[in-house]
């Protein structure tokens, strides 16, 4: 089907003007001809290329939207699917985490979620894809991993250490933490009154009283000197299947050159500037929250992203917990002329298609796939999506007129 958009304001690479573009099937085949086909009318409106979320987890509300309540997978993920379309996210990284917990981010529960991603593919109207978020002391996800990187969508592996994390030394803010390999980690006591705190919401998650999700941390905690051979063979798994690779929650120079040197040239969420000047000064990509942006500042109080854009340390906004931070973060970015309009745009665009290595979209250019999104942005006010299309096809519309 072919199909020309017309009288809308196209971002493409370098400007922003009034201009058609065709499509025929998958591709965008002109840009600036006649019109072809169906029209689609776009005046007034802004024509984009879709979004791109390299990390997302609010599916896990679709999924366990009470805690301990766990509706049927295939429902909540239909949901999800929806949810994205609505907010001009044409391709999703789900962020699955494979961990030592029971309940929600067990191993199970994200091979299970992962199978019904694939059987589901032809009935969902975005594409969806996986990131295997790896607690690197989850060694019981390594077969998960192997098998996951042979689905039909070739996932992103993130590797993350909440463990290390969550055993720091009692007066170590999560932001000071060493490089939690290193020798100078300091370690909290398992028997300290204060772990029943700081650990509460993850026995909550994973379904356990305090005293026994203690008691499995302390056993999982006796891995630690096994970590770095795991990392290692993840890291071999996902180099040769072409995967790409990012490390979680950097707080040091440190970090960051130990997972670039196992492959992981993308540094996600880093907590301090030192973590993102290391990153910038080998050329290692930098992805922050949205919803840091859109707030003002991290919730846990890490870099703020509004900072990092204007800095220049920042390459991708990802949408973390909430999809429609991603266009809400632009606006916002956008309000404080924190960098020009397409440089923000470009964030949740073709910054994110260059850190997943999908060259064959994130711009609007001739011979790219068709992912584009029609958005309603008067002055002044806060913008909406109007129409998606993933790969030429409608994925979502709201009120549009020949469309």
């Amino acid at each position: 089907m072919i199909q020309t958009f017309t009288g809308a304001q196209v971002y493409l690479p370098g400007e922003i003007t009034e201009t058609t573009v065709t499509v025929d099937h998958e591709k965008i085949v002109e840009i600036g001809g006649p019109v072809k086909g169906a029209e689609i009318d776009g005046r007034e409106k802004i024509l984009a290329p879709a979004l791109i979320d390299t990390h997302g987890d609010a599916f896990e509300r679709q999924i366990m939207p009470r805690p301990g309540v766990f509706f049927p997978t295939a429902t909540a993920l239909i949901d999800t699917d929806r949810q994205l379309a609505s907010n001009g996210i044409a391709t999703a990284y789900h962020a699955i985490t494979l961990g030592w917990e029971p309940g929600l981010r067990d191993i199970s529960r994200g091979r299970a979620l992962i199978q019904a991603l694939q059987d589901l593919a032809p009935r969902l109207t975005v594409e969806n894809r996986v990131q295997l978020r790896w607690e690197t002391f989850a060694f019981e996800a390594f077969d998960l991993i192997e098998w996951a990187l042979k689905a039909s969508f070739l996932p992103s592996v993130a590797f993350n250490d909440h463990t290390s994390m969550t055993m720091r030394a009692y007066d170590v803010p999560i932001q000071e933490r060493a490089f939690e390999l290193s020798p100078d980690f300091s370690i909290a006591s398992l028997d300290d009154d204060r772990m029943k705190k700081r650990i509460a919401s993850k026995a909550r998650r994973a379904g356990l009283s305090e005293e026994d999700y203690i008691a499995v941390l302390g056993k999982i905690w006796d891995r630690r000197s096994e970590v770095p051979n795991k990392i290692a063979a993840v890291a071999n798994l996902a180099r040769t299947a072409g995967a790409p690779m990012l490390s979680h929650d950097d707080t040091r120079a440190q970090t960051r050159e130990y997972f670039r040197g196992v492959g992981a040239s993308l540094a996600e969420f880093p907590m301090v500037m030192e973590a993102a000047e290391a990153a910038r000064a080998e050329g290692d990509l930098i992805i922050l929250g949205a919803p840091n942006a859109v707030r003002g500042g991290s919730h846990i109080g890490s870099l703020g992203a509004g900072d990092m854009v204007e800095a220049g340390l920042c390459d991708v906004l990802a949408s973390d917990y909430f999809y429609p931070a991603m266009l809400a973060a632009v606006a916002q970015l956008d309000r404080e002329k924190r960098a020009d309009r397409l440089a923000l745009w470009s964030l949740v665009s073709s910054g994110p298609a260059r850190a997943m290595r999908l060259d064959d979209r994130g711009d609007i250019i001739v011979g790219k796939r068709a992912d584009l999104v029609m958005v309603d942005w008067p002055k002044g006010q806060t913008p909406a999506i109007l129409g998606t299309w993933v790969a030429g096809r409608s994925s979502y519309r709201g009120m549009m007129s020949n469309a």
